[in-house]
C-alpha cells in the first residue's frame, strides 16, 4: 500500500517527505517534482514568501537512474529562508536553548492554543510551525509521484477554484484534464473567466483592509477506472478517505463529494445519475455527475469530483482578532506573522496532491504489482474483463 510521512517545520532547516509502497520502475525526475511544488506557489493574493522560497529539492534515495527501485522514496525539500536568515537559525535551532520572543497571543481559529494547551508549551511556536502549511510543499512532493503512478493507468487529476469569497464562478462547463495550464494560467486559477475579475477584486479588497479570504476549490479526476474502494469495509470506502484527505489539509472546513449538499435538499427522482449502456464503447456510464464519481463507496469509472471549503486564514496583516495573552491571561489582540491575503488557489494544488495519493494508493490496492509493468498489466486486464 502506498503511504508517506512527512517531518519538519515551516521556518526549520528542511521539510523531508518519505513515500513507501511505489513500485519498481517508475520514471522520476527532480523536474516533475518541482514542476508540481512551482504550482503550489501560484495564485493572486500570496505572501512575499512565494517569491523568495525556491523548495530546492534532494532526491536523498529510493531512485536510481530516474526510476523508482521499490523502496522507500526520501525527498528533501530545504527551507532556503532559513539559510540566510540568522532569525530563523536562532529561532529554530535544534540545539539546547530558549527564544528571546515567545508568541503569546494565540491566534483564534488556528491551532496555536489548543495545542500549546496539549503539550504543554509556553510559546505558540512551538505549535505554529509544524501547525502551518508550509508542511504541504512536503505533501504535494508525494503527491508529484501519486501523479506519476496515475499517469501510467491513464489517470490525470486537475483542480479550478470555483469560489473566492463572495465571488462564484459559473459550473456550467469543467475543465479538462488538457485545461490545467490555462487554469494555472489565470492569476486566482479560476476556469471560468467572466468570474476571474470578481475573484480578484475580492481578494484585492481585503488586502487592502488588513483582511483575509476563504474560499471553495474542485478536485477533478480524469480516468479513474472502476472498482476502486469498496462498499464491504467502512474504512475503505473511498468517499470517506477521500473526505479525510482533503479535511487533513490546513484551514479546509468542508468537503462536498459531487453535488452533496445541493442533492440534499432534492427529492430522489432527481438526486442520482441515470446509467445508459454506450454500444459504441461496450460500457455503462452516468449521464450526470451529480454523486462526483463514487457509489457505494467505490469510485463508477466516471470522473471523481471533490470540492473542498477553505476558511480565511487565521493571520491577519491587520491583527483584528480578539484573544488572550497566555502569560498576563489580559484581552489583547493575536499577532501578526507575515501571511497570505488567501491561499485558496494553491490550496487546490494541494487538494489535487491529497485526491491523488488516495486514487494511488486504492489503485495499488487494487491492482497490485512491484513493478510498474505489473501494475499497469494488472488494470489493463482487470478493464478487459469488465
Amino acid at each position: 500500500m502506498l503511504r508517506y510521512l512527512t517531518a519538519g517545520e515551516s521556518h526549520g532547516q528542511a521539510l523531508v517527505v518519505i513515500v513507501e509502497g511505489l513500485p519498481a520502475g517508475l520514471a522520476v525526475t527532480e523536474a516533475d517534482i518541482q514542476a508540481e511544488l512551482g504550482r503550489r506557489r501560484l495564485g493572486f493574493g500570496r505572501g512575499p514568501r512565494q517569491r523568495f522560497e525556491v523548495d530546492e529539492i534532494l532526491l536523498l534515495g529510493g531512485i536510481r537512474h530516474g526510476r523508482t527501485l521499490g523502496s522507500p522514496v526520501a525527498i528533501e525539500i530545504k527551507n532556503t529562508e532559513w539559510f540566510r536568515s540568522d532569525k530563523w537559525h536562532k529561532e529554530m535551532s535544534p540545539a539546547p536553548g530558549k527564544t528571546e520572543d515567545p508568541l503569546t497571543q494565540p491566534r483564534p481559529g488556528h491551532a496555536d492554543l489548543a495545542g500549546m494547551q496539549k503539550y504543554g508549551f509556553d510559546d505558540a511556536r512551538d505549535v505554529l510551525e509544524r501547525a502551518s502549511a508550509r508542511e504541504t510543499a512536503a505533501r504535494v512532493a508525494a503527491g508529484a509521484l501519486a501523479k506519476l503512478l496515475l499517469r501510467t493507468i491513464g489517470v490525470e487529476v486537475i483542480s479550478h477554484v470555483i469560489q473566492m469569497g463572495d465571488a462564484r464562478a459559473s459550473l456550467t462547463v469543467r475543465p479538462t484534464a488538457g485545461d490545467l495550464t490555462k487554469v494555472d494560467e489565470s492569476p486566482v486559477r479560476c476556469f471560468d473567466a467572466a468570474s476571474e475579475a470578481a475573484m480578484v477584486k475580492a481578494v484585492e479588497d481585503a488586502a487592502r483592509e488588513g483582511d483575509s479570504l476563504g474560499g471553495i476549490v474542485e478536485v477533478i479526476a480524469y480516468g479513474v477506472p472502476v472498482g476502486l474502494g469498496s462498499h464491504v469495509h467502512w474504512d475503505r470506502k473511498i468517499d470517506a478517505n477521500l473526505a479525510q484527505a482533503i479535511m487533513s489539509i490546513q484551514a479546509v472546513k468542508g468537503v462536498e463529494i459531487g453535488d452533496g449538499f445541493e442533492v440534499a435538499g432534492r427529492r430522489g427522482s432527481q438526486a442520482h445519475d441515470p446509467i445508459e449502456w454506450d454500444e459504441s464503447t461496450q460500457s455503462y456510464r452516468r449521464l450526470s455527475a451529480l454523486a462526483g464519481g463514487t457509489e457505494g463507496g467505490m469510485t463508477t469509472g466516471e470522473p471523481v469530483i471533490v470540492r473542498a471549503a477553505m476558511k480565511p486564514l487565521a493571520t491577519l496583516n491587520r491583527p483584528t482578532l480578539q484573544t488572550v495573552d497566555t502569560v498576563t491571561k489580559e484581552s489583547t489582540v493575536s499577532f501578526k506573522e507575515r501571511t497570505d491575503v488567501t491561499a485558496v488557489p494553491a490550496m487546490g494544488v494541494v487538494a489535487e496532491t491529497m485526491v491523488a495519493l488516495v486514487l494511488a494508493a486504492e489503485a495499488q490496492r487494487k491492482f497490485g504489482g512491484d513493478s510498474v509493468d505489473e501494475f499497469t498489466r494488472n488494470c489493463a486486464s482487470f478493464l478487459g474483463t469488465l
